[in-house]
């Protein structure tokens, strides 16, 4: 059986983000960009069920600008993934218009099992583009998911829920798995794998290519505003009755949430 897996460029966690002049974006001028975190859990997972003689092979794919995009592909393939696409697209490429384009270089590949994403990328949050890109691929869906067992072509999952609880669900593929933090722990591309990756092909698609047309792209305006600066923290002073009534008073007359 096949799996694939989605993965994500994002900037790394400790860059500095900053605007562009007109605030239609970010500024990407000297960012370094890195795999998006949950979805090495992703690629992590495929390759031990590929390790575990459950999956033939695994191919990662990747949305936005190939130039930069392929580095991160390259990772993928020195953890141990066998094949990786590319498709190439601006950078801003909203949720719908990606998954889209997933569905269509994944249905271009022919029949697969497992469909393995991270349950979101930290740049923006979205957390959406997993059930998008089950929707288009008719398949089931598991997200925020922390164990994962397959065998015969059912997955079992098992889900983070509200209230500290756990959910488990069991689906026939094919089917879309959303991975959390706690699924695995990623393993480090060695130095064998990465002199291989660079030699490997990476296969290039654009979005006419995979069926996506200027029309399925949503969002195009778009107004970036950085967060307000945090005031300064207030200490009370005196014995609790009396910080008591002052934060009463600030609540009321000062954060007006009283």
């Amino acid at each position: 059986m096949k799996v694939f897996v989605c993965i994500k460029q994002v900037p790394d966690t400790e860059t500095k983000i900053k605007l562009k002049p007109d605030n239609s974006g970010v500024d990407f001028t000297g960012v370094k960009w890195v795999m998006n975190p949950y979805d090495e859990f992703a690629v992590e997972e495929a390759i031990k069920m590929k390790e575990a003689g459950k999956a033939q092979s695994v191919t990662v794919f990747s949305v936005g600008p190939k130039t930069r995009v392929v580095e991160t592909l390259r990772t993928a393939l020195a953890m141990g993934a066998d094949d990786a696409v590319v498709i190439d697209a601006p950078e801003d490429l909203d949720p719908s218009a990606t998954a889209k384009a997933l569905a269509g270089a994944i249905k271009a590949e022919g029949e697969f099992t497992f469909v393995l994403t991270g349950k979101l990328a930290i740049d923006d949050n979205a957390a959406s583009v997993s059930q998008m890109l089950a929707e288009n691929l008719g398949a089931a869906q598991a997200t925020v998911v922390s164990k994962l067992e397959v065998a015969e072509g059912m997955a079992t999952a098992e889900r983070e829920v509200e209230g500290g609880t756990r959910e488990v669900t069991q689906m026939k593929s094919p089917a879309v798995i959303g991975a959390n933090k706690g699924l695995n722990m990623p393993r480090y591309a060695s130095l064998p794998g990465i002199m291989k990756a660079k030699k490997k092909a990476i296969k290039e698609l654009t979005l006419d290519g995979v069926g996506v047309s200027a029309a399925d792209i949503r969002v195009r305006h778009k107004n970036f505003q950085m967060p307000a600066e945090k005031p300064a923290v207030k200490m009370l002073a005196g014995d609790a009755k009396a910080q008591a009534a002052e934060l009463a008073k600030l609540l009321r007359e000062e954060a007006k949430v009283l």
